[in-house]
């Protein structure tokens, strides 16, 4: 994820932090700052929430790992304010083994919050925890609490969390997966809007921000989950261009230039005799111009690092490494040869053409027979 810092990785997991976490942080400590809290109050608090994330990393390693156990690939995970995101490069295609997937984070917190009750047990004895003033204060009392909110709130059955996929999981044991993702979304956007109106109505806000970001988690997740299945055994060539421009990378910027008023492509394969070299784009075209040099060469300005992808690759795999990576227009080949190129802007073109005749027909096929 950009913006984010690595700090470490398990298993060959990359593990990062986003730059906004810090404003978590930050904010713990003007919180306390401002309400007349003391130093140690304040560094309790930070040691609290590090904790508690460091749970939150268990939690995304839990599925992370048992998704490994199906071969399927984490890049890596994120730590935001909101929590932890770990990016799968897809999610099972069986309904079992996505449920396990989805399962196994919140299974983490419930380990994490059975230790922690036998530590304190051990070691305060059980009647401790009849003290309010005990389990408001004491740090593995209070990460007991978190880890026990962290497993139940993750299991409501609303998309992004864990839940929303144990109910599509489960659904999609007996139902078309889209058909399951459509049902799990419109659960998840139902209590997402009974969560605003609880919110508003008790003037918790912090309630009515959960509710927008479940409502808007199901919607997108409902419309990605469609994108991917009109996608789904479709090879690139059916999407790609194939009336296209080239530029050698011994160009110069202003002809790039030339070329992009001369039509409506925006990048541009970079060759080197038969050799593709690279991918020369609007943004980096437009970022050197303003720069002030018209006679720099394109092999100074492309990007190098866009890998090729072969014409008969699934276009369903190719839009999600375009939307994931820093590149969104890729060099196809046949037999090593340029053949074409697919842009997210022309997949998306694709995706809306197939969606308006799978639309049409659905209204045909419902059409009463005479």
């Amino acid at each position: 994820m950009k913006w984010s810092t690595k700090v470490g990785a398990v298993s060959g997991i990359g593990i990062y932090i986003h730059w906004t976490f810090w404003f978590l942080i930050g904010w713990i400590l003007i919180a306390y700052g401002t309400q007349g809290g003391s130093v140690a109050a304040a560094l309790n608090g930070v040691l609290l929430v590090a904790a508690i994330f460091f749970c939150v990393v268990l939690h995304e390693l839990g599925h992370a790992l048992t998704a490994k156990r199906f071969g399927i690939r984490t890049r890596d995970i994120t730590l935001l304010p909101i929590g932890g995101v770990a990016r799968l490069e897809r999610m099972p295609s069986d309904p079992i083994q996505e449920l396990w997937v989805a399962l196994a984070g919140p299974a983490v917190n419930v380990v994490i919050a059975t230790g922690l009750f036998g530590a304190i047990v051990l070691i305060h004895g059980l009647e401790r925890f009849t003290s309010l003033e005990f389990l408001q204060t004491s740090l593995l009392a209070n990460l007991l609490a978190a880890n026990v909110l962290l497993a139940g709130f993750n299991m409501v059955p609303a998309f992004p969390m864990d839940g929303g996929r144990v109910l599509r999981a489960v659904l999609a044991t007996r139902l078309d997966y889209v058909r399951a993702t459509k049902i799990a979304a419109a659960v998840g956007q139902a209590m997402a809007v009974l969560f605003g109106i609880a919110g508003f109505l008790i003037g918790n806000w912090v309630l009515v921000f959960i509710a927008l970001f479940v409502y808007l988690g199901a919607q997108g997740e409902a419309q990605m989950t469609q994108m991917r299945g009109l996608l789904r055994g479709v090879p690139v060539r059916a999407a790609m261009i194939t009336r296209f421009r080239t530029l050698s990378e011994d160009d110069t910027l202003g002809m790039a230039t030339g070329e992009l008023l001369a039509g409506s492509q925006q990048d541009f394969p970079v060759v080197s005799g038969e050799r593709i070299v690279g991918i020369l784009t609007r943004r980096d075209a437009i970022a050197a111009l303003t720069e002030g040099n018209t006679n720099a060469r394109v092999g100074d300005i492309m990007q190098s690092e866009c890998p090729l992808v072969d014409e008969s690759e699934m276009l369903e795999d190719t839009f999600i490494r375009m939307r994931e990576g820093d590149c969104s227009t890729l060099p196809v080949v046949r037999d090593g040869q340029l053949v074409g190129i697919v842009t997210l802007e022309n997949v998306g073109e694709w995706l809306m053409i197939h969606s308006a005749l799978d639309r049409r027909a659905g209204q045909i096929a419902r059409l009463p027979m005479s």
